[in-house]
């Protein structure tokens, strides 16, 4: 399908802009919501699975929208606050109708039998595995439509639908050879166009409907008023959660507040983990190849996200996601990935989806990611300050982690002198990273903090004297004759990771390697910026 056109020499394209899309999760899985009210990135049951609706990569890819008929663009559209519900409001040339979505939010599921994906403590909330959609007509009236086209296996399937009940308000789609099912709830009136399920009615002031799609064996609400109960329900969970942090009296409190929304809405919580985005092949530039899947975890993550979680005081988000990172560190026949699946996994294979055009014609789309593999420094640096953070919080160091701890600095003081692939994940020739070697010392240094803890003195002696050692090799080898950190040893280049020297304590006011480096760096960023 085509994705772009022009207007008077002006391009315009089928897909909207990536800042426009509404963020919905459950913390198992997720949704992307364009401002047309259409669902077009929907991946189930898991963040990592197959997309359902991918209209976001391929406009024939699936779809499920629910808007006017005859208005694509809303007049207003916000998250209630301190929620993940999406309000949007509709004027159409004869009223006024708002619609609510919300991936739903219940009790714990699993009574009389243990959850089968549940790593850590359950908490006394689960995801329902239930999208909610409700419509409400406030003024005059209007025509309202429901289009539902899933395309399984990332639009490479098309859906069969049929009816489950005695009227029109019920059905289920599938297709064949796919092990998971659909099931569309709603007070309106079904019908089948093939793969798509419509609906078509005209509300009018007072007028209320609702449509529910569920992919598990959990119930789904059955009128109206059930449907309003839980998605006022889920609004109360995300309010009760955001309780617990700590957040200052300030104009820029709803900005830190909605932050923190979205790193629990990218929380996979039977793990723990949080992946780094909610989508695949997004281009870092339109039109590019660099189009990565970043539904993952990340280790070098692991630091910043642990910090943000203290930082925000949502000490449990951040054990959880601790203990999924030290699960990974303490496998002693394996060399510490820089990435793994959400449920631990560790292959993960990278391949292209050829049939899909990709976002606004940004090929190619890829599933997995053929970084996980690379050889990158950084890993050791990560785990280590991410421990550091740990067990400052908890003012102890669990005998569990000294294993682990001496394995990882073990691990990067053998290395560090090599050549990796970096941060940025290159997949040219290995090169002498300065960002690695930092990261390196940052496994010395803390691993050196962590052993005074334990009162191991001649181990935290040992490892501070090879945290001088890499110090020193990054001041002689990492500066060009401008005074400024670059990317690497053979190059001029400069490197928006070195940013971090400061946050990581490298480099304090005493230091003889002074701080130029950083203004460059930014003198540098922003004048691409403006050049763009």
């Amino acid at each position: 399908m085509k994705g772009a056109s022009q207007d008077h020499g002006v391009r315009i394209s089928a897909f909207p802009p990536i800042g426009d899309y509404a963020f919905l999760s459950d913390c198992e899985s997720t949704a992307l919501i364009a401002p047309s009210g259409n669902v077009e990135w929907m991946c189930l049951p898991r963040m990592d699975s197959p997309s359902v609706f991918g209209s976001i990569l391929d406009r024939d890819a699936g779809s499920f929208r629910i808007g006017p008929a005859d208005v694509d663009v809303p007049a207003a559209r916000r998250y209630l606050p301190g929620t993940m519900v999406l309000e949007t409001t509709w004027e159409t040339r004869m009223g006024w109708v708002i619609v609510r979505d919300a991936l739903s939010i219940g009790p714990w599921h699993h009574d009389t039998e243990r959850s089968h994906s549940h790593r850590r403590s359950p908490t006394d909330h689960d995801a329902d595995h239930v999208m909610l959609r409700l419509i409400e007509c406030v003024q005059g009236s209007a025509e309202m439509k429901l289009d539902c086209e899933p395309a399984f296996d990332y639009g490479g399937l098309a859906a069969d639908w049929e009816y489950t009940g005695p009227g029109y308000g019920a059905a289920r789609a599938w297709s064949e050879g796919i092990d998971l099912e659909l099931r569309l709830v709603t007070d309106l009136r079904l019908g089948f166009e093939g793969p798509r399920a419509r609906a078509r009615t005209t509300m009018r002031a007072g007028d209320r409907a609702f449509v529910a799609l569920g992919w598990s064996k959990h119930g789904l609400p059955q009128n109206y008023d059930e449907a309003a109960e839980w998605l006022a329900r889920t609004g109360f969970f995300w309010q009760e959660w955001l309780k617990h942090g700590t957040f200052p009296d300030h104009p820029w409190r709803s900005y830190l507040q909605r932050s923190a929304l979205t790193l629990k809405g990218l929380t996979y919580a039977p793990s723990g983990a949080v992946v780094a985005a909610s989508t695949t092949s997004l281009p870092e530039a339109p039109g590019g190849d660099r189009n990565w899947d970043y539904r993952f975890t990340w280790i070098r993550d692991s630091t910043f996200m642990l910090w943000a979680l203290y930082t925000l005081g949502f000490d449990e988000e951040a054990n959880d996601f601790f203990y999924f990172v030290a699960d990974m560190a303490d496998d002693e026949e394996s060399q510490l990935q820089i990435m793994y699946g959400i449920g631990g996994e560790k292959r993960l294979e990278e391949q292209e989806l050829e049939h899909l055009t990709g976002y606004d014609h940004s090929r190619p789309v890829r599933i997995g990611n053929g970084a996980y593999n690379q050889d990158q420094h950084d890993v050791w640096g990560a785990v280590l300050d991410s421990i550091y953070l740990h067990t400052r919080s908890r003012d102890q160091l669990p005998d569990r982690l000294w294993p682990i701890i001496k394995r990882q600095v073990g691990r990067a003081l053998e290395r560090w002198r090599e050549p990796d692939r970096g941060i940025w994940e290159v997949r040219g020739d290995p090169k002498h990273f300065t960002s690695s070697k930092l990261m390196c010392w940052v496994a010395a240094d803390r691993g050196a903090r962590l052993a005074r803890i334990r009162e191991d003195h001649a181990t935290a002696d040992r490892w501070r004297e090879a945290a001088k050692e890499i110090h020193a090799d990054i001041c002689a080898n990492g500066v060009d004759e401008r005074g400024v950190f670059v990317q690497h040893y053979d190059t001029q280049a400069l490197d928006a990771s070195l940013l971090l020297m400061p946050l990581v304590r490298f480099l304090p006011a005493e230091e003889l390697c002074d701080m130029r480096a950083e203004r460059v760096v930014v003198d540098h960023q922003s004048t691409a910026i403006s050049n763009q």
